[in-house]
């Protein structure tokens, strides 16, 4: 049974979380919060597998309580749920350590797998947001870092493995990965568990931020266009 808090700022929502929770065989609702400050007390006491987050809660906000829930070093991991305002909240929430993002207009089946994996310790980001969002980040990136492999997070990784952590950087899946390099799908998810390992990532969702981070992604972007411009 998967235990899960629910916050949000609106009585209606939470209702509704609650019915599609309870009416699942494997998942519970142990608790609900109305803003962010109420989520961070009612994690330490509960203990919940999974913080179902609302960003928009008032006074101390969900990307706020994303942060100090993380960094308690307590069992629960956060699944966020926003609206379609990626550019404003997506990028702060992740850094700030949630296992997961998704959009509120998500259907109930995919809410739930997500709340599923989340407490099975995977990251869940749908590849056309982790697109998206790395759209939106692109021209602030430079403010961020400078060179990216002589990083010494990405000193022990191979050839292959710098592909794999680039690919995952630009979302796409195991599958869209093995497609790419014309490997196995068991291939490519021992590449990224060795890329995480290696990179000291908690999740995949971590090593997106990374590779944003470090400018991977917009590197091989400008290395296309490049190639573009000269053919």
């Amino acid at each position: 049974m998967i235990s899960v808090l629910v916050v949000d700022a609106q009585p209606l929502q939470r209702f509704g979380y609650r019915v599609l929770l309870e009416g699942t065989p494997d998942t519970e609702v142990v608790g609900e919060a109305r803003n962010g400050a109420e989520a961070v007390r009612r994690t330490t006491e509960l203990r919940p597998d999974v913080v179902l987050m609302d960003t928009r809660t008032p006074g101390v906000d969900g990307v706020e309580a994303t942060r100090r829930i993380v960094a308690a070093g307590g069992r629960s991991r956060v699944l966020v749920l926003t609206t379609s305002d990626v550019d404003r909240q997506a990028f702060a929430v992740l850094r700030a350590g949630a296992s997961g993002f998704l959009l509120e207009d998500t259907r109930p089946e995919e809410l739930l797998a997500g709340i599923r994996a989340v407490a099975a310790g995977d990251a869940v980001i749908a590849p056309a947001l982790t697109r998206r969002l790395l759209d939106t980040v692109a021209d602030r990136l430079d403010d961020l870092c400078g060179s990216a492999w002589d990083d010494p997070r990405l000193a022990s990784l191979t050839g292959r493995e710098r592909e794999v952590l680039v690919a995952v950087g630009h979302g796409l899946t195991n599958g869209e990965i093995a497609r790419r390099f014309t490997l196995s799908e068991s291939t490519v998810k021992t590449h990224v568990g060795r890329v995480l390992a290696k990179i000291g990532a908690r999740d995949r969702i971590q090593a997106v931020i990374l590779a944003c981070e470090l400018r991977l992604t917009r590197q091989v972007r400008r290395s296309s266009e490049d190639q573009a411009s000269t053919t």
